[in-house]
């Protein structure tokens, strides 16, 4: 009987050194292996929110390679991280008033109690007006301030010398590095500007990467200013980086002339707030640099999917 305990003793043993060694093997497993997040939402053929569909109502594919799916979140009225970048360079001085009254309608109409918003203004240099606040009071008034004198205002990224006026493509990426990237929960930055940079030391497609890589949804809200009621060739540049910086991270380009800030707004908190979110381990572990297109799609009919289009392996 001794000998008897004497083995159950040692097997015990064994077996808690084995789960030990089980489990640090996983953890190794997932540090090793980066989980994609892909944040997404969908709508019926009459353009309306769908809210209550489950894992098994999608499929997602990494360059055409179906991918299992590890993690699976549905959210209704969560509580959102927001970035509000608002342009301040001489090509939007026509519409001051109108982002001031703009941010006043997204403050009144968007913002919830338990929401957390940033304002950053920028021209040639980005400025922190606002770090995360919860009041609308405040935010404003802080833009204000900065209306008046911007000098006095913190810089975001490092130290540069521009000799033009408009560093749009930092804004965006210094936003999301030095701001959201560090949050949770469901994020986006919302854009106060005509597309248009020439005084960035970053470029377009770091700035889309940066945001891709931190889940963040871009919305690029649209001013533009044209020449005798025609567009030129610079506004027409600005336009499609509007649009392409949206479309690639999952977000909505919007005209800020012909739609009702009401109106867009309103839909914009409500896709914010109605969200899917599914993570999956890539089939495909290399580190090449390359880009790896992501497609979630629906599995019912007439379902519209809409999400970040990839990301970079690194």
């Amino acid at each position: 009987m001794r000998g008897l305990r004497v083995f159950a003793t040692a097997m015990v043993a064994l077996l808690g050194f084995s789960s030990t060694a089980c489990t640090w093997a996983q953890e190794s497993i997932r540090v090793d292996v980066n989980l994609v997040n892909v944040t997404f939402s969908v709508r019926d053929a009459n353009g309306a929110l769908v809210d209550n569909l489950t894992k098994d109502d999608f499929e997602v594919l990494e360059d055409t390679v179906p991918q299992k799916i590890a993690h699976f979140a549905r959210s209704v009225d969560v509580p959102l991280t927001l970035g509000l970048i608002v342009d301040a360079s001489g090509s939007q001085e026509h519409f001051t008033r109108k982002h001031q009254r703009d941010l006043e309608v997204f403050l009144k109409d968007v913002l919830g109690p338990r929401d957390r918003v940033f304002l950053v203004g920028f021209g040639n240099h980005i400025r922190l007006v606002s770090d995360f606040s919860q009041s609308s009071a405040d935010l404003m008034e802080r833009w204000k301030l900065y209306d008046k004198s911007s000098q006095h205002f913190p810089e975001r990224g490092p130290k540069e010398d521009r000799d033009l006026g408009t560093a749009f493509y930092d804004s965006i990426y210094y936003s999301v590095t030095e701001k959201l990237a560090r949050e949770n929960g469901r994020r986006a930055l919302l854009m106060f500007s005509d597309g248009e940079d020439n005084s960035s030391s970053q470029d377009m497609m770091t700035a889309i990467e940066a945001a891709q890589a931190a889940n963040v949804v871009v919305f690029a809200i649209r001013y533009t200013e044209k020449e005798h009621g025609k567009l030129t060739a610079r506004n027409q540049y600005g336009i499609r980086v509007m649009g392409r910086i949206a479309k690639e991270t999952g977000g909505a380009h919007i005209d800020a002339e012909t739609t009702d800030a009401h109106t867009y707004f309103r839909e914009i908190a409500e896709e914010l707030r109605t969200s899917y979110e599914l993570g999956y381990y890539p089939t495909n572990g290399g580190k090449d640099e390359t880009f790896r297109k992501v497609v979630v799609r629906a599995k019912r009919d007439g379902l519209s999917v809409r999400s970040k289009t990839g990301y970079f392996s690194r």
